[in-house]
């Protein structure tokens, strides 16, 4: 197994052959200040001010009285987050990492607003994404936290290596879809348990077969998280649902991302109606809480 799966970005940073077989060990890579200082103002700015997020969110109850809340859409958009998600350091190393073209499967903000953000249980994205009609794992999401996250926040959650384990049997639980507990107890076992602690920019490129869960958020800090999600061209889902068919994606330069100036216009972006989905159960959002 490679050694570490920990890189810091900078202009010469590149997806390597060493980097590759990271990913395909551990299940992830960790790449550091992905995005700078100006092009986090830029994110911030985004969904801090965007109507439609707050207006088309929901949450997912954990079962201890709290909700994991988030907003979904389908295809990126021309606003930051969708210059973000067809950037060359995103969505290009996303290709680089899954071994050829992929197309944006969508995009999420995860929001665990302070004293209340639920937990979400163990699980793999491809225990969901199977049940679309995707036939092989070769998908993987993007993890670039727009506040701290830390432990005392609700910080992500893994099993490293536990990709190499394939798929788990997932049922639903407490309202969420989450893998079998029997089976995440023995691979913790043998997969070390990590806690993923990231500054915002910072970026966590995952298989959709890694284990991962996060507890909680009953800290002072908001921990909101902004997800892009890819699935290779060649793995076009076998039927329709409530996620993108093989939609070509067009990528741009890095340097979109300080260029842009649309912070409220989602355009084409088609938020997600989460009634359509059958792999959650959704709970009732406090309006007040959003």
């Amino acid at each position: 197994m490679s050694s570490t799966a920990d890189f810091t970005f900078d202009n010469n940073f590149d997806i390597t052959d060493d980097v590759k077989k990271a990913f395909d060990d551990h299940g992830y890579i960790i790449i550091r200040g992905l995005l700078d200082a100006e092009e986090m103002t830029q994110l911030k700015k985004t969904v801090n001010d965007h109507n439609a997020i707050s207006e088309n969110a929901y949450g997912l109850p954990d079962g201890d009285g709290g909700e994991g809340k988030m907003v979904i859409w389908s295809h990126p958009g021309n606003d930051v987050t969708g210059i973000i998600a067809r950037s060359e350091k995103v969505a290009g190393f996303s290709e680089k990492l899954l071994g050829g073209e992929v197309y944006h499967y969508h995009s999420k903000l995860t929001m665990k607003n302070a004293k209340g953000g639920g937990k979400f249980i163990w699980h793999q994205d491809y225990g969901y994404w199977y049940q679309n009609g995707c036939l092989f794992p070769d998908m993987l999401s993007v993890f670039i936290p727009v506040d701290r996250c830390v432990k005392e926040n609700g910080c992500l959650e893994i099993l490293d290596g536990s990709n190499k384990c394939g798929r788990i049997e997932h049922q639903f639980r407490e309202g969420q879809h989450g893998a079998d507990t029997d089976r995440v107890k023995e691979i913790r076992n043998l997969c070390p348990h990590k806690y993923v602690e990231l500054e915002p920019g910072d970026a966590l490129f995952f298989s959709c077969l890694l284990l991962h869960t996060s507890g909680s958020n009953n800290s002072n800090m908001r921990r909101w998280v902004f997800i892009p999600c890819y699935n290779r061209a060649s793995n076009d889902p076998v039927y329709e649902h409530h996620h993108p068919q093989y939609t070509k994606l067009y990528k741009v330069p890095n340097s979109r991302i300080k260029e842009c100036r649309n912070y409220n216009d989602v355009s084409g972006k088609e938020f997600i109606d989460v009634k359509k989905d059958k792999t959650v159960k959704v709970g009732t959002i406090d309006k007040e809480q959003k």
